[in-house]
């Protein structure tokens, strides 16, 4: 009976429906088009969402430590209007990306000092720099777009690998999530976010120190939204103050779509990265059978409302078979965080 239900626990785990869902995605893919698994087409795959999946992974982190950044896809245009003034005035790429690194990273910090040291609620403190950064970018670039970098730049946006299919953009991706996977899985700092989000005054008084956590967190957010603005100037060849419009809403569904409970207290990078996986396939599979944009963003929606509200349902399942006796479910459990390092 107990290797029963260590089974049904294991089946239970959001992770393994994750993955059941990618393998019946590639075989619908398969059957729908030939094209689906050529070469050809799996560089359009995985960059379709590569800006957004890179950003989830810090955004993963502030989620389980119980806030949210909505302003990730404005501070990526502010980003990409940064390296089109800096190109007009005749600065060096390698010296204007690390200045927009620099200001993603101010920015977070800005949205993190509103949080931690203000108290404010980070929901309406990123609704407002989301407008604020976005204006910021067209003031200072205006509606034109600049282009003409560098070839290895754009190259880079949209090459790939040579002797692979892998876009160039996937290797940082990849990278990221692996160091970022090792922190929250593996170091004392990870075991303070999670403790963080399931409980912050229990944190706090167990010696965490959260502002400062919450601080590190939301420059992490800037940082790499600014990265993926880079990497979006580079894959389009072009710096636009209103690229990334949209974005924020595919961020935080790849993000609850990957387990991460939205209260905060519970998630995996493994789940993050299946989540971009099955977004990567799904948007693929309706772009290739001709299905409409306005569909498409139907299904981002429904997908946004399902990771929500099944992840929980799976947690009340896991929690009511470890149970003596099992099976019975408490509707309560639904936002309790559990630890999952």
């Amino acid at each position: 009976m107990d290797t029963m239900t260590g089974r049904v626990r294991g089946l239970a785990r959001w992770e393994t429906l994750l993955l059941l869902i990618i393998v019946a995605l590639v075989v619908i893919g398969t059957a729908v088009s030939p094209v689906f698994l050529t070469t050809r087409n799996v560089p359009n795959l995985i960059v379709a969402v590569i800006e957004v999946s890179i950003m989830a992974l810090p955004m993963t982190l502030i989620i389980i430590s119980g806030e949210i950044d909505l302003s990730v896809e404005s501070m990526a245009g502010l980003a990409c209007a940064l390296l089109g003034v800096l190109s007009i005035a005749g600065v060096p790429l390698e010296a204007a990306i690390p200045v927009a690194l620099v200001v993603g990273a101010i920015g977070g910090l800005f949205n993190g000092v509103l949080v931690t040291v203000f108290g404010l609620p980070s929901l309406v403190v990123t609704l407002g720099t989301l407008a604020l950064y976005r204006g910021l970018a067209l003031a200072i670039l205006g509606s034109e777009g600049v282009s003409g970098f560098a070839d290895w730049f754009t190259t880079f946006g949209f090459g790939t690998i040579p002797g692979t299919p892998v876009p160039w953009p996937a290797v940082l991706f990849i990278a990221l999530a692996i160091v970022l996977g090792l922190v929250l899985h593996g170091t004392w700092w990870g075991r303070q976010i999670y403790a963080t989000g399931k409980n912050n005054a229990a944190a706090r008084f167990s010696g965490v120190r959260v502002a400062r956590l919450k601080l590190v967190l939301f420059m992490l957010s800037g940082t790499v939204a600014a990265l993926a603005g880079i990497i979006l100037t580079a894959r389009f060849a072009s710096a636009r103050a209103d690229i990334g419009q949209g974005l924020t809403l595919t961020v935080v569904t790849i993000v609850l779509l990957g387990g991460v409970n939205i209260f905060g207290g519970r998630g995996t990078i493994l789940g993050v990265v299946l989540a971009a996986i099955v977004l990567a396939l799904l948007g693929n599979i309706l772009r290739l059978t001709n299905v409409s944009a306005e569909i498409q963003s139907i299904a981002v929606g429904l997908l946004l409302i399902v990771s929500v509200v099944l992840p929980n349902i799976a947690h009340q399942l896991r929690s009511g078979l470890s149970r003596p006796g099992g099976g019975r479910l408490s509707v309560a459990s639904a936002g309790a965080g559990e630890v999952e390092a």
